[in-house]
């Protein structure tokens, strides 16, 4: 039993190391295509590594004995999120096609919808695969606002850094750890951010127009925060007052 244990561990951390060997593939293929600069190479390539160790350390203290299905298509997104990070970072130094980085992005997004139905389909949804699938899409919409920062300004970097500020946050104010209740509207701001910002970055509309839809997603997602962070304010309150009640019953 303990052999099976170590060979499916190994089994499941070579599929990382897959992951890692693709993103550097589809690095060699945009390098070729586009002479992507130094700047391109250098980010893609850390975000390659970083992501194998961040991933492969997860699993390990997750102790899956599958990847599953639906971690295969979130680690291809997360291949995908990857290209364009490198092209993002390659727009500093030159011009790489706008085409192509949106064609990226597009796929990306698609995807986005497959994971969590494959999962749900083979009855492989994990704690794990949800954080997954959670930090791919954050590292998106950061990537995307960095790149239509460079053109509408930096403003929209409040777009890629408010869920990193959140979870900041949540480390001097434990309470907004506890768990949310399933929200439609939550998510369906989330699917927006990425919209918005692909057709923002695509720059197919007059600059008032990106503007319009930048500052869309900025509000719906401004609203979005606020409303989970009161829910959160005062469904905390009644927990860490009780103590205090019941002290003054038991003086009383």
């Amino acid at each position: 039993m303990a052999l099976n244990n170590t060979y499916d561990a190994r089994l499941v951390q070579q599929e990382t190391a897959v992951g890692a060997g693709v993103q550097i593939l589809l690095l060699a293929l945009l390098g070729s295509a586009i002479g992507m600069g130094p700047a391109g190479w250098v980010t893609g390539l850390v975000f390659a590594v970083a992501t194998w160790a961040v991933l492969s350390r997860a699993l390990h203290r997750s102790r899956l004995r599958s990847f599953g299905p639906a971690n295969r298509v979130t680690l291809g997104r997360a291949t995908l999120v990857g290209g364009v990070t490198a092209l993002v970072a390659d727009s500093f130094e030159s011009a790489p096609p706008v085409t192509l980085l949106v064609g990226l992005t597009a796929v990306a997004l698609i995807l986005d919808g497959v994971d969590g139905k494959v999962a749900r389909r083979t009855g492989t949804s994990t704690a794990l695969g949800a954080r997954f699938d959670m930090e791919v899409d954050a590292f998106l919409i950061l990537v995307l606002s960095v790149y239509v920062s460079t053109q509408l300004g930096p403003w929209v970097l409040l777009i890629g850094a408010m869920r990193y500020v959140f979870v900041a946050a949540a480390r001097v104010a434990p309470w907004l750890n506890a768990p949310l209740p399933p929200s439609m509207a939550r998510k369906t701001v989330a699917a927006l951010q990425g919209i918005c910002l692909l057709v923002a970055g695509a720059d197919l509309l007059p600059h008032a127009g990106n503007l319009a839809v930048a500052l869309l997603a900025l509000g719906s997602l401004l609203w979005s925060f606020g409303r989970d962070v009161l829910w959160l304010y005062r469904t905390s309150r009644p927990r860490a007052q009780r103590p205090v009640e019941q002290r003054v019953l038991e003086l009383a």
